[in-house]
């Protein structure tokens, strides 16, 4: 965000100016009277401290480099996001994978960011439980990769207002024995897995007298422990449920009475502590998204996110 020029309405003249005049008319041999003027001393303090503050202001709205923004994500957690090997109007460039590209709802939002900041998005892959490492070392500039605040993240890293709220599910095959389940009582004896450094995990804890697996590091190695049978039930993203549907037709989302408290997970963006007109900014973008809009882009990536 640009300092605002200061205009200022007085008689006084400032140190700078006065110097800059009397320059001028002894060069043409003259002698200068300036009349109405305030003590040069505290014009010069004054002057001295905007410009030191119009400076603070522009370094502290300078994201990196200022150039390119550097994007924190997996891309591997469609539909937030995920590596393609092709370019499109939808992709930014994953700068330490030759040849791929990330696409997603994170990158969709990172781009709009990038934009407002007038730099050059590129994704960074790496795993999920680094990004914040990450952000704090100087790696990535900023993460988007459907992660949510909590308590401990916040005393890392500076999150931006949700750009889109998601809640944990879950899901089972069509002939397990839990398919009816509408109790966390019912579920008793299942193995249940979620994905790791994640609430898709942590949540598991709140149903009684299960089988809690060793989460999965990615998504897609969730749900390949629910199709092979080596889970029966496994916790997922409730709007992204239709499209895995779509995927896994033997799939059914179970319909509980019971719900997991504290499941509702908003999607922030994190930047390293510190940048608030930086931060501010990106707030700037985020609520400028109407909500017909971000469902939108949510339903336009999931029709193109990979089976």
């Amino acid at each position: 965000m640009k300092a605002t020029p200061h205009v200022y309405v007085s008689d006084r003249v400032s140190r700078r100016d006065f110097l800059k005049l009397s320059s001028l008319v002894a060069g043409m041999g003259g002698v200068m009277v300036l009349s109405g003027c305030g003590p040069a001393a505290q014009d010069a303090t004054t002057d001295d401290a905007t410009d030191a503050t119009d400076d603070a202001s522009t370094e502290a709205a300078t994201l990196g480099d200022g150039t390119t923004l550097r994007v924190g994500m997996e891309a591997a957690y469609a539909p937030y996001n995920w590596q393609v090997s092709e370019e499109s109007e939808y992709t930014i460039p994953i700068e330490n994978v030759s040849g791929a590209y990330a696409d997603g709802y994170d990158v969709q939002v990172a781009k709009m960011i990038a934009e407002a900041l007038g730099m050059e998005p590129v994704a960074v892959k790496l795993d999920f439980t680094g990004l914040i490492d990450a952000l704090n070392n100087g790696q990535i500039d900023i993460v988007c990769a459907g992660m949510s605040v909590d308590p401990d993240r916040a005393q890392s890293a500076d999150f931006s207002d949700s750009y889109i709220d998601d809640d944990i599910v879950m899901i089972t095959t069509q002939d397990s024995p839990y398919a009816g389940a509408t109790t966390f009582a019912d579920l008793a004896g299942a193995s249940v897995m979620g994905q790791a450094a994640t609430m898709y995990d942590t949540v598991i804890d709140q149903i009684p007298d299960i089988n809690h697996m060793t989460p999965g590091e990615t998504v897609p190695i969730v749900v390949e422990s629910l199709a092979s049978g080596t889970s029966d039930v496994i916790t997922y993203s409730m709007l992204s449920v239709p499209k895995l549907l779509e995927t896994y037709p033997n799939f059914v989302e179970l319909e509980m009475e019971d719900k997991f408290e504290g499941s509702v997970m908003p999607d922030n963006a994190a930047i390293a502590k510190g940048q608030d007109a930086i931060l501010e900014q990106i707030n700037e973008v985020i609520n400028a998204i109407p909500e017909d809009e971000r469902q939108q882009m949510w339903n336009d990536c999931m029709d193109r996110q990979p089976a």
